[in-house]
């Protein structure tokens, strides 16, 4: 007996040659899908087993209504850099117009209201006694209020008021763009609801 290691002889494994055949079987391709398992055994495939039916899962629960969600709201932050005067000049105009048209309606309105309720009257009357003289009559209030010349002032205030509030509101425009330069313009915040 000799003190070195003792070696078991190496232990081939069969080449691809020598290996056993496996026993001969028909060739079975996979299947993509089961057979249908109510026909039993496929005639085709003898050594199939048929395939088990899955239990259907019970129907699933109805959701359950939630509450609906509060509704979110977009919000986008603008500058306004730089106004039209020509638009702003137009707008001007027509809102211009559309305010003396009003005061014009507002003014007879008022004025036959007043008449109708006989202050044009008495206070006439406490006028034209305050002021008058042995050698003249008084001021007389009615003929000076009459309608025709209360709607003219009016008309002549309104007309002057579309002549200034369209060149002031033009010249805001300019100033706005020449500070707009320098200051940025005026920021916005827009919201948006869905």
């Amino acid at each position: 007996m000799t003190g070195g290691p003792q070696y078991e002889p190496y232990r081939t494994s069969p080449l691809p040659g020598e290996r056993p055949a496996p026993p001969a079987q028909p060739y079975h391709p996979p299947q993509a899908y089961a057979p249908p398992a109510d026909r039993g055994r496929d005639s085709r495939f003898p050594g199939q087993q048929p395939a088990a039916r899955r239990p259907t899962p019970p129907p699933a629960a109805p959701p359950r209504p939630t509450a609906p969600a509060p509704p979110r709201t977009r919000k986008a932050r603008l500058r306004v850099a730089r106004v039209d005067p020509w638009s702003v000049m137009k707008v001007s105009f027509l809102l211009a117009i559309a305010l003396g048209i009003c005061t014009i309606i507002a003014v007879a309105v008022l004025w036959m209201v007043m008449n109708a309720m006989g202050v044009f009257s008495s206070v006439g009357g406490t006028i034209t006694e305050a002021t008058q003289s042995e050698k003249d009559g008084g001021f007389d209030l009615e003929s000076f209020l009459s309608l025709p010349r209360v709607l003219g002032f009016t008309s002549v205030i309104a007309l002057i008021n579309v002549v200034l509030a369209t060149a002031l509101a033009t010249l805001g425009a300019f100033i706005y763009n020449l500070s707009a330069g320098f200051a940025g313009g005026v920021e916005l915040t827009l919201a948006e609801d869905d």
